[in-house]
């Protein structure tokens, strides 16, 4: 029995094995083109209902109209882009700072306990329906406004703004820590070997370091922001006005109607399929969505400017 000898068989079967792989790779292809395939379908269905609409409506007066009245028939989308423009810039001048700030205590100041409790409350502010901040911005933040001797009308687009800012604060904050944390050890160590401050060493080292992450959450944000649709229609209201351009934010204080305000108007009006009124939404969609694709790929070139030069 001792001269005997048992070889035991350490391999797999080469066919099984690419039999997985093959199945594996094809199960995410499969996943990849599907996200394509959606993103494709859905402006392939707004372009032909766009274009139905582009039939009744000359494309030149409604890209350079600064009139929308859609019951009345006129279609001048500058009033909407322009409230939309608003909207979505002061939003970021609420968010960025206070979630770029918020990541850097995070990342750089907060002890790992505070961070484990902090983090999660933040992010808790993600999971609030956007319906909940409309209301509290009608009934809550413009009487405060009001309070503190703003002239603010009933529906205004300065309450709908600042709560849009406060919406998206987790998503900078979330992601620029993320971003933050993930910059070596090496590169703090060598800025307080230097003599730098945790302040310097946090806004000269890691901020720097850290980016093109930063700038993503800043585009996450904003294409969240450009989107939103039940704290306008709440708070900003539904009539369409054209903002002074010379001066964007005089009109903060009025009222005003964003592109999903408008399009939320277009589906819970009376308006029939087939009529200009009911396509109007297809268009505006259409339009939202080459506003959003131009402002991703201008902050995706910025951020793959520092990224090539930071890593």
């Amino acid at each position: 029995m001792g001269n005997e000898s048992f070889d035991a068989d350490l391999t797999r079967s080469a066919h099984g094995q690419i039999a997985k792989e093959r199945l594996y790779h094809w199960l995410l292809f499969f996943c990849a083109a599907l996200t394509v395939f959606v993103t494709v379908s859905i402006v392939v269905t707004l372009a032909v209902d766009a274009v139905a609409f582009f039939r009744q409506v000359d494309a030149l007066s409604f890209f350079t109209g600064t009139e929308w009245e859609s019951s009345r028939g006129t279609f001048g989308v500058l009033p909407l882009v322009t409230a939309t423009l608003v909207v979505t810039a002061v939003s970021a001048i609420v968010a960025i700072p206070i979630g770029t700030a918020a990541a850097v205590y995070l990342s750089e100041y907060a002890s790992d306990r505070m961070r484990s409790v902090l983090k999660p409350a933040l992010e808790i502010l993600a999971g609030i329906p956007t319906v909940v901040y409309g209301y509290l911005a009608l009934v809550y933040l413009t009487p405060w406004l009001r309070k503190g001797g703003l002239d603010l009308s009933m529906f205004n687009l300065l309450s709908a703004s600042i709560m849009v800012g406060i919406m998206i604060i987790p998503m900078v904050s979330s992601i620029s820590e993320d971003a933050m944390s993930a910059v070596p050890d090496s590169l703090r160590e060598a800025g307080y070997g230097l003599g730098a401050t945790k302040f310097e060493v946090s806004t000269g080292v890691v901020i720097p370091a850290a980016v093109s992450g930063i700038f993503s959450s800043y585009i996450l944000a904003l294409s969240r922001a450009i989107g939103e649709t039940m704290i306008v229609v709440m708070a900003g209201g539904m009539q369409a006005r054209m903002l002074d351009l010379t001066n964007p934010f005089a009109n903060l204080f009025n009222s005003g109607q964003t592109m999903t305000a408008a399009m939320v108007h277009a589906v819970t009006s009376d308006a029939t399929g087939g009529t200009p009124e009911f396509y109007s939404m297809f268009a505006i969609g259409l339009t939202l969505f080459f506003v959003t694709f131009s402002m991703n790929l201008l902050s995706n070139r910025i951020a793959a400017r520092y990224r090539e030069e930071y890593q």
